[in-house]
């Protein structure tokens, strides 16, 4: 009995945020349909879904900016809304949008951001001029934000959610519109920060991105869940096998044998086999190579659960 309190106040303890039959309604419309989920202490958690699957409004319960309409939602053993003010103390964001004053330079924006976040006057420089060389923006240190580059002004914003050194970091589509090298180099940061015992909350449209980097995920859709687990159980379970995309021409409308999965849209046929093999055959079959033959991932997963994977006969 000792034992089971003891596992169970570790659990608490190491539960950043915790959400119970959570539930959130703009008049007749319901944006979050009685979820239930968890963050742990030091994991990368990702929240997965269409537009309009409820993730913004899960964020925006957990920062404290709307209250929920039922349920339950704790942010460090507190009411994410009651505790709002307190909770912001320990919680950074790289918001979509990267709001940063353009006539001001990098230095400065941060100096002034940070004098907002309460850091002490003391520590600031040292605080900003270790993020800068973090994110590799050392350079540009007395530069205006007008003279960087896309990914250095998204770089930058994760220099400004980090300057609290907070708890839990909100990354919300941190890497949009960005080239694959900030991409992959945000990634890195990513890592390093989970690593250093910072726990990540991550939404993306890039499933890649989320494989990568999540260790665990929610896949949303129409406000409730429709999946959870790591990015490699989902696949395993929920689309297993091999993929290959073919060019439309090369396969009959009416193509669906059994043990295939087939899929069509503007972009070609996607046909799912359980073995490589399956997928070699039916090339030699169809008289018609490959455009690509790939393991499935966790964006044949997205597509299946959230009803975009369109079906035989579509």
């Amino acid at each position: 009995m000792l034992k089971c309190a003891q596992n169970l106040r570790y659990s608490l303890r190491s539960m950043l945020v915790s959400a119970k039959n959570l539930k959130k309604s703009y008049g007749d419309f319901e944006a979050v349909r009685g979820v239930d989920f968890s963050i742990q202490k030091g994991e990368c958690f990702g929240l997965l879904g269409p537009n309009g699957a409820g993730k913004s409004t899960i964020i925006n319960m957990i920062y404290g900016a709307t209250p929920k309409s039922s349920g339950e939602l704790h942010v460090f053993n507190r009411d994410s809304f009651d505790s709002a003010r307190d909770n912001k103390k320990r919680l950074g964001v790289v918001t979509q949008d990267n709001a940063l004053d353009e006539s001001l330079t990098v230095f400065e924006n941060m100096w002034i951001y940070s004098a907002f976040l309460g850091v002490p006057t003391d520590k600031r420089r040292a605080r900003i001029d270790g993020l800068l060389e973090f994110l590799n923006l050392s350079h540009k240190r007395n530069a205006n934000i007008n003279a960087l580059s896309g990914g250095m002004k998204r770089r930058l914003v994760f220099v400004r959610a980090l300057l609290h050194d907070p708890e839990l970091i909100i990354l919300d589509e941190p890497t949009t519109g960005l080239d694959p090298a900030v991409r992959h180099l945000i990634w890195g940061k990513v890592r390093e920060l989970r690593d250093q015992g910072k726990t990540i909350l991550l939404t993306t449209h890039y499933m890649h991105e989320a494989e990568v980097l999540c260790d665990r995920l929610l896949i949303m859709n129409e406000g409730q869940i429709v999946a959870e687990g790591s990015p490699k159980l989902l696949c395993k379970t929920h689309a297993p096998g091999y993929v290959a995309a073919f060019d439309q021409k090369n396969v009959p409308l009416e193509f669906a044998p059994d043990g295939f999965s087939v899929a069509r849209d503007s972009s070609g046929v996607y046909v799912r086999a359980p073995q490589l093999d399956d997928l070699l055959r039916l090339q030699f079959d169809l008289k018609a190579e490959a455009l690509l033959l790939r393991p499935a991932n966790l964006e044949d997963v997205f597509l299946k659960l959230t009803g975009q994977e369109l079906n035989k006969n579509a």
